[in-house]
């Protein structure tokens, strides 16, 4: 059941199991009371959900309360109702061991409340057989295959500037000439026009593409025309991109203080660096980038992503939780 959304996507789910409230949420609170009422577990998508489960908590106090917990929304403090009942009522799912502790510190719950289910892969996310860049990116952007292109993916938000890309962008101007940086995701206007005027501040024009939006289809192109996907980041939950990057047998540079550490696996799906420090960020594209990956490379790197973060592996990790 979803507060906002319409229709289903029907890629997931059949209209005869989804209902959407678009927004109404007197519909919401009624639906969730009505089919609330037939089920023995809760399971709540975000900590704004949290009101709909207290009210049928106080109709059927032996219902099961789950929380899913994916990061920033959850590490700042919450009204003192919402802390009393994560501590009495609810299961946290978080989605790293970063963010537990997170909330742990920030709401001192009991450490035995809070389990880690890591994100997984989307199960329609296209796992590539070959890692050969894409000509038509290639020709589409005018680089050669003597390029060395860096890939972010992210959201541009002025108001979640925590992602790195600027660093990047900063560590860029001391690299090599040849190394090119592909900056993707949608932008609100605000963070475009500040990225912009960094780009022409350290002439860098010529070097930085930024593509906007990109469609589900595109993603896997995009990450097989890079040689290194960076996003040093200061505050992610998880990073999905990470974990993408991984299936397409791309290696990744990560912040090293938050849950990147356990989307990259603590190291065997990339390397760490401080996220403050443009010179180390520098230091570790330069590494990796002269360590050429063989085909072999590659291929090891997207088995002990699917290992670790196929949707199979995602569905298992879910089903032991809620058994326990």
């Amino acid at each position: 059941m979803s507060l906002y959304d319409d229709q289903p996507d029907l890629r997931y789910v059949n209209t005869r199991d989804f209902k959407g409230l678009r927004g109404k949420r007197l519909a919401f609170l009624f639906n969730t009371i009505r089919l609330g009422r037939k089920a023995n577990t809760i399971l709540l998508s975000h900590i704004n959900l949290l009101l709909f489960a207290w009210i049928l908590k106080k109709i059927q106090p032996q219902k099961r309360i789950i929380l899913l917990a994916h990061g920033i929304e959850i590490w700042e403090k919450l009204p003192k109702w919402k802390t009393t009942f994560l501590r009495k009522h609810t299961e946290i799912w978080a989605v790293s061991h970063f963010t537990a502790q997170q909330i742990e510190k920030t709401h001192q719950l009991n450490p035995s409340m809070i389990k880690v289910l890591p994100n997984g892969l989307d199960p329609f996310f296209p796992i590539p057989t070959h890692f050969e860049k894409p000509g038509k990116l290639l020709q589409q952007y005018r680089l050669s295959t003597s390029n060395k292109i860096l890939f972010t993916l992210t959201r541009l938000s002025s108001h979640e500037q925590y992602k790195g890309y600027d660093q990047v962008i900063l560590a860029l101007k001391n690299l090599p000439e040849e190394v090119v940086y592909v900056l993707a995701g949608k932008a609100d206007d605000t963070e475009k026009k500040r990225v912009l005027t960094l780009i022409e501040q350290h002439h860098l024009a010529h070097r930085v593409i930024l593509t906007g939006f990109l469609e589900e289809t595109a993603l896997q192109d995009y990450f097989l025309l890079s040689d290194l996907f960076v996003m040093p980041s200061q505050g992610e939950g998880f990073g999905i991109a990470f974990i993408e990057a991984a299936a397409c047998g791309r290696f990744s540079i990560a912040g090293n203080a938050d849950g990147s550490r356990n989307a990259l696996l603590n190291g065997k799906l990339g390397c760490f660096v401080d996220p403050h420090h443009i010179h180390e960020i520098e230091t570790a594209i330069s590494k990796q980038l002269e360590d050429s990956k063989s085909t072999a490379d590659a291929s090891g790197l997207q088995q002990a992503g699917l290992n670790a973060f196929s949707f199979e592996q995602y569905r298992i990790n879910f089903l032991n939780l809620l058994s326990n």
